[in-house]
């Protein structure tokens, strides 16, 4: 079950074309997509899933932090719903 609406999904384009080119990595961003949407923040601090946490509740921005290897993704849902961006933080 879902406890965000993830609105509109964007990719950047590091992100897009490693999706394009690794079918392992696809399939990585698509179980992190759905672990970000029921809550579940990835590797990221106690204080920071906390943040997610109280964020969830007040409408605030939320982001989240998975590792694939040696690379880290991270996932960010504004805070109005409207978009959800999987980017490398190198790219933030």
């Amino acid at each position: 079950m879902s406890k965000i609406s993830s609105g509109q999904l964007v990719f950047t384009i590091g992100v897009n074309t490693k999706v394009e080119n690794d079918e392992k990595f696809s399939r990585f961003v698509v179980s992190s997509l759905r672990r970000h949407i029921q809550g579940d923040w990835g590797e990221i601090s106690r204080e920071d899933w906390e943040e997610n946490e109280l964020s969830l509740r007040e409408g605030f921005r939320l982001l989240s932090s998975y590792n694939y290897n040696d690379e880290k993704i991270w996932i960010i849902t504004e805070a109005d719903r409207s978009v959800t961006t999987v980017l490398f933080p190198s790219e933030y």
